[in-house]
């Protein structure tokens, strides 16, 4: 299993890394593991949906 960092996927997503890592604490991001201070995803985890956003 490949991991990325939250730097890797703010870039990825284009979103910021602190909401990468509001994301990661939230368990909105399936998969995620943290070792020590630092959070590692799945790269072929998918960007969650904006619950702001209406369909």
């Amino acid at each position: 299993m490949e991991y990325m960092s939250c730097p890797q996927a703010a870039k990825k997503w284009s979103i910021s890394e602190r909401r990468v890592q509001k994301l990661c604490e939230e368990n909105r991001i399936p998969g995620v593991s943290k070792i020590g201070y630092m959070w590692l995803i799945q790269k072929d985890a998918e960007k969650p949906t904006d619950k702001r956003r209406k369909k």
